[in-house]
């Protein structure tokens, strides 16, 4: 192959290649044992924390989903990112250096661990069994719409079966895992954050370089359609306030994503929490702006993407904007680094959600394998195998996949940590009827009317602590009665 293509080909694959050297050169830290595969024996520095925390949390999500929801719905998609950063935010400040003390002091290494563990070092067999489940559940699937995302970009870039991005995607993640665990994906987190930035950050300046600044952005949105720079979504039902409180209760869904918990679990000190939280917020705003901002000039540059799509097919459609976007406005090797900047938001989340359910299985699942080092690495190698085959046979876009699990997770999880972080431990049948209805509630509001007036991780997080608080006064009468 020669021309243009062979140029994004070989510089994308350079960077592929660096992504993997870094997480095989990490294996010279390792120690083999599970606890040093999982959480990188608590060691990790502030810096490397916060960068491989922000790549972790902006996944395929970032440059493909939230692309495509800006590409339709314009500006409010200025709502979905500004609270998800408040919600995120009030999970670093309240959340993330409490983690890493009591699961310091319980010596767990899964979050599965942590919920069911009480102060007193006593287990909640089920609670944790359960939790593990829904881990691997969940987070299984949402492995495999980061190797979706990768997939898309490869396809609309070369025409290359759907199938072929997520092959290589989960290979790579294979390699370095088994290299260095956890230690290996933080290891590559951290380069790929600076790539992700970069790259974006070029795409964006180079867009707005041919379609002008804010000003001509803003009147060419609304010459295509007067919609996509109204701030406000029509006929919110429950106004404003409550449609944007929803997108800060997405943002807190961090609150119950394991792969995210377990950065903070290994940080080598809570005290550290502050400094890898002001580095986090250096990369996530402006990357945030920069995706969003992205997204409206595609719209602008790239007007008919969902000219001819079916209704059911926009959400896919839109997803392309970027890798198209880049494909006809930068250089061919500029695009390589594009793709990889793709593939670096895929594969930095993959990896961690990978070994969070490799935990799972070893550590909550089937806790007589807990010590051993080679069934954590058989568990990831079977994670990746399931991850695969869901972006092999799944029909939703990347920005329903995503939200989907991390709903899942957020309404599941997040309420017992939650309440683990303040002390608390619900009995086992409170804990079951709590997950339970968390999950119910964000599927059966998602498939509602509803969903487009609030999003769907509000009602999910309210329900499951209201069912606690119940139990708790419940309690309470008995025992005066």
């Amino acid at each position: 192959m020669t021309g243009p293509k062979t140029a994004i080909i070989v510089s994308f694959g350079l960077c592929l290649l660096a992504f993997t050297l870094v997480g095989m050169l990490s294996a010279r830290r390792r120690q083999e044992t599970s606890t040093d595969y999982l959480i990188a024996g608590r060691s990790v520095s502030p810096w490397l924390t916060a960068l491989s925390s922000v790549a972790t949390n902006n996944s395929g999500f970032m440059f493909i989903g939230l692309l495509g929801f800006t590409y339709r719905f314009g500006v409010q998609a200025v709502w979905l990112q500004l609270g998800w950063i408040l919600g995120d935010f009030v999970v670093w400040m309240w959340v993330h250096g409490r983690v890493r003390a009591l699961s310091g002091r319980l010596d767990v290494a899964s979050v599965p661990a942590l919920l069911g563990t009480r102060d007193n070092g006593s287990t909640v067999r089920l609670t944790v069994i359960v939790t593990g489940a829904l881990t691997f559940v969940f987070l299984g699937g949402y492995a495999a719409a980061q190797l979706a995302a990768g997939s898309t970009a490869l396809h609309v870039l070369f025409g290359w079966d759907m199938r072929l991005g997520a092959i290589i995607g989960a290979v790579i993640v294979v390699l370095y895992c088994f290299s260095g665990g956890l230690r290996a994906s933080i290891w590559t987190d951290a380069v790929q954050s600076i790539v992700m930035l970069v790259s974006m950050g070029l795409l964006l300046a180079i867009a707005m370089a041919r379609a002008g600044g804010p000003i001509e952005l803003f009147a060419s949105l609304e010459a295509i359609d007067p919609t996509l720079v109204r701030w406000r979504p029509a006929e919110l039902r429950f106004g404003l306030g409550l449609y944007f409180l929803g997108f800060v209760a997405g943002g807190l869904g961090a609150v119950g994503q394991p792969h995210i918990l377990i950065r903070s679990m290994a940080i080598s000190s809570a005290k550290q929490i502050p400094r890898a939280r002001r580095i986090y917020y250096l990369w996530f705003v402006p990357f945030s702006v920069a995706a969003v901002g992205a997204g409206l000039y595609a719209r602008v540059l790239l007007p008919d993407l969902l000219v001819g799509a079916a209704p059911d097919a926009m959400a896919q459609a839109a997803e392309s904007a970027l890798p198209r976007l880049s494909l006809a406005l930068m250089p061919e090797v500029l695009v390589g680094l594009m793709l990889a900047g793709i593939f670096s938001a895929t594969m930095s989340t993959a990896d961690s959600q990978i070994l969070a359910c490799s935990a799972a299985v070893t550590q909550d699942i089937a806790p007589t394998l807990r010590d051993s080092y080679r069934a954590s690495k058989l568990a990831t190698l079977a994670v990746t195998g399931l991850a695969l085959t869901i972006a092999l046979s799944a029909s939703d876009g990347v920005f329903a996949l995503v939200l989907g699990a991390w709903s899942a997770l957020g309404a599941s999880l997040g309420p017992l940590l939650i309440l683990r972080v303040m002390g608390r431990v619900p009995s086992a049948p409170v804990a079951l009827v709590m997950m339970t209805a968390g999950v119910l509630t964000v599927f059966s509001w998602g498939a509602s009317s509803l969903a487009d007036d609030v999003f769907k991780l509000l009602p999910g997080l309210a329900v499951p602590l209201a069912i606690y608080a119940i139990s708790e006064l419940a309690t309470k009468n008995r025992s005066r009665s």
